[in-house]
């Protein structure tokens, strides 16, 4: 049992990472129509913020703070420079210039700091454990768990309760209409890139104050199976973004922690075909979009 409970912990761990970026990647796709795989770099750009912040002798806590900012800025610096030129192109248009995005972002990243990852020096307080009911927990996964509920905590009600929210949320609908109600188009494309960008500047926060270290592909792998989540939740649902994101979480720790060693190697695979199962069993994904592409 305190086997279970301590792989359930870092399922929420990792799954709230995965749902993070799974959601700054449907929220800009319910609106733009843009599967933004530049959403990556985005993430490593907050890490690499962090990493030079405290290079400079910033204290933790603003060092984190500033690689919040620098993804945010990206963020938007990447809809302004990249997709806003863009918008109204064909999927492939748009996916081939994220495509794009990505690989200049990393060339600078890996000819501008290194090519090889760099350590960042956190309080050795941030990696201790403490006890429950005989339960060893780590400290950064439960620091992770409360970061994600307060993120998609705060994300809900700023959708739900605010007027730019709602015309997030109406844009995701039907964004022609919008622009014909006189709301300006830019500024919420831009606040939902913002949004994006926060996230993944949060998921870029946990990652680096786990693993310690920050590279250029940092970003890379877990926008991948954020991608994943989005795809197995419902390609535009935010809820099914969520929803896949810690699912996606869950089957890769628990497949780590009670495959056998013989097929260790075969983990991803193994994921993989879940998901495929899954799909197959529901091609809309597990909470679809509500008009079947937006949510």
């Amino acid at each position: 049992m305190d086997v279970f409970l301590q792989q359930a912990i870092n399922a929420l761990s990792l799954g709230g990472i995965y749902a993070m970026l799974a959601l700054g990647l449907a929220i800009v796709f319910s609106i733009v129509r843009l599967i933004n795989f530049a959403h990556g770099e985005i993430m490593t750009f907050g890490g690499y913020g962090i990493f030079l912040s405290m290079a400079f002798g910033f204290p933790p806590v603003a060092a984190l703070t500033i690689g919040l900012a620098a993804a945010l800025c990206m963020a938007l610096a990447m809809e302004r420079a990249a997709f806003r030129a863009m918008r109204g192109a064909d999927v492939v248009s748009l996916l081939i210039t994220s495509f794009a995005v990505s690989e200049i972002l990393k060339v600078l990243f890996q000819n501008g700091i290194s090519a090889r990852p760099v350590p960042i020096s956190f309080p050795a307080s941030w990696s201790g454990t403490y006890k429950i009911a005989g339960l060893t927990i780590g400290v950064a996964p439960t620091a992770s768990i409360l970061i994600t509920m307060v993120s998609l905590c705060a994300l809900t009600y700023v959708l739900r309760r605010t007027a730019t929210g709602m015309a997030m949320r109406a844009a995701a609908e039907d964004f022609e209409m919008l622009r014909m109600l006189g709301i300006k188009a830019n500024r919420v494309v831009a606040v939902s890139f913002a949004i994006s960008g926060l996230l993944a500047g949060v998921a870029a926060v946990i990652w680096t104050a786990q693993r310690g270290s920050v590279d250029p592909m940092m970003g890379f792998f877990p926008v991948l199976k954020a991608f994943i989540a989005t795809v197995l939740g419902g390609l535009g649902s935010l809820g099914g973004a969520v929803l896949g994101g810690f699912v996606v979480g869950a089957l890769e720790v628990l497949t780590q922690a009670f495959l056998p060693d013989s097929l260790a190697p075969y983990r991803d695979a193994i994921v993989l075909s879940a998901v495929i199962a899954a799909l197959l069993l529901r091609p809309d994904g597990l909470l679809p979009a509500k008009t079947g592409a937006r949510s």
